[in-house]
């Protein structure tokens, strides 16, 4: 069966780790013949300059056909506003596609320790369409307004739908690794009436999950507990800004951001995307670390694989992950952000050629 990946590069740094990222893609495809088949589109700024919009409507319709989109960061903060075309295509394809469930994995790599304290092998699970966030907080216009010039508002959405549908995904995965635990970030201490009405849904979820152990915590809590002993935590189920930050926070103490993957995914649909951003400052320099693209292009395959029974697709993702670490575990197969000296493409070629 063919699996057709959209690739979109993004800006900065986007092509480089994306050209990466596929010929670890390919090297898997040759070892466990997956049938992949890559299709390319223009977004942000190389989609500005040729349409005027960063985000071209066509991009949904192919993202909505094929079977999974690999996604390159993108420089959204820096593009015009809307009106102007400068659409961040992250969250268009988090709202258009209904990606709901982010899944932001903090592990250490052997050979490479962790900044703090102990082993880390955790999953931030975190809401992707509502919270905070200004882009998706409406159904037409930004959740943000300015009634005079000395006052701004912020609206925060959040649904019944939406907190349930998250503790399930952050439970179904709990039940998937060996230590079943589910911690759940709140302030409801504070927002007693929205983080109230998530607290109360994932506590519902709990109750039909009684093989998972259930712990809460307070999000100021939980960013100090992170950094005194990450290891004692296994899944992290939150809202949409505080899994944004904690995600950050235990990529960083488990190793690096620049190993930090990350899976957007709903119900129909999967885009593979690095957590960090599109560092314009080294991009063209071929020295940036594609290893967090290439990781979430296997939880992609993990992801498919997983859908359709296909264990060509779950053994090719744990194939590439097995290979990530190989490779990061000796000095020399390092990126400089690691300490390393190996470019961005020969560390591509390292772990397609360890996979391979």
């Amino acid at each position: 069966m063919a699996t057709r990946i959209l690739v979109l590069e993004g800006d900065g740094i986007g092509p480089e780790i994306t050209a990466a990222t596929l010929a670890v893609l390919r090297a898997a495809d040759a070892k466990f013949g997956l049938g992949l088949a890559f299709e390319h589109a223009d977004i942000g700024w190389t989609a500005h300059k040729a349409c005027g919009t960063t985000f071209p409507d066509a991009v949904e319709t192919q993202a909505k056909a094929a079977d999974g989109v690999l996604l390159g960061p993108v420089s959204h903060n820096d593009y015009p506003p809307r009106a102007q075309g400068g659409l961040n295509p992250s969250g268009e394809l988090r709202k258009r596609l209904d990606l709901y469930a982010n899944i932001r994995p903090a592990r250490s790599r052997e050979g490479f320790p962790p900044r703090c304290g102990k082993s880390v092998d955790l999953v931030v699970v975190r809401e992707n369409t509502e919270g905070f966030y200004a882009d998706r907080s409406m159904h037409v216009g930004p959740g943000e307004l300015m009634p005079t010039p000395d006052l701004a508002l912020a609206i925060r959405k959040i649904t019944r739908q939406g907190s349930t549908r998250i503790a399930e995904a952050a439970f179904k995965l709990a039940m998937q690794r060996p230590r079943r635990k589910v911690t759940c970030v709140h302030k409801s201490n504070v927002l007693r009436v929205s983080d109230g009405l998530y607290l109360e849904c994932t506590r519902a979820v709990a109750a039909k999950y009684p093989q998972v152990a259930y712990e809460e915590r307070i999000i100021d809590a939980m960013a100090a507990l992170l950094v005194r002993d990450a290891s004692q935590f296994d899944v992290v189920v939150t809202t949409n800004m505080y899994g944004d930050i904690l995600s950050d926070e235990a990529s960083e103490i488990s190793g690096s951001l620049g190993l930090a993957a990350s899976l957007n995914h709903g119900d129909a649909h999967g885009v593979a995307q690095a957590q960090h951003g599109s560092a314009p400052d080294i991009a063209g320099k071929n020295v940036a670390n594609p290893a967090s693209l290439i990781g979430s292009a296997a939880m992609l395959l993990a992801w498919l694989g997983e859908r359709r029974g296909d264990d060509k697709l779950t053994r090719s993702a744990a194939a590439i992950e097995a290979a990530l670490d190989r490779v990061i575990a000796t000095p020399d197969g390092r990126t400089p952000d690691l300490g390393g000296k190996l470019g961005t493409d020969a560390f591509g070629a390292r772990v397609a050629q360890t996979l391979g």
